[in-house]
């Protein structure tokens, strides 16, 4: 298994993003900051990190929902919401995929 720490992009770098479904929707993008949402709490059957509280996984929740734009927030008519992944992730994600649906045989 790769370190995920290794495998995310850098701020200022020019990556490749692309639709997760649609194989031709695809751009660069340079990134002007990146945040890691992936934190390594529990491994080697041990807790490596103090679990955050209730009240503050709420609280962060909150604050990740407040951060968007309003257009995306408005009950009635929202803007749907664009998600890209890097290219990596996407030929990672294709490839599970693939290995997971099964294959049909035709008589």
């Amino acid at each position: 298994m790769t370190n995920v720490k290794e495998a995310e992009p850098l701020a200022h770098v020019r990556i490749l993003c692309r639709h997760p479904f649609v194989e031709n929707k695809r751009a660069y993008v340079t990134p002007s900051s990146v945040q890691s949402l992936y934190n390594l709490y529990w491994t080697d059957g041990q807790i490596k990190y103090p679990l955050p509280t209730w009240e503050e996984a709420r609280l962060y929740a909150k604050q990740q929902i407040e951060s968007l734009r309003k257009d995306h927030r408005r009950y009635l008519n929202p803007t749907p919401y664009k998600v890209s992944i890097s290219d990596k992730l996407y030929s990672f994600m294709h490839q599970l995929w693939i290995e997971s649906v099964p294959i049909g045989e035709l008589a």
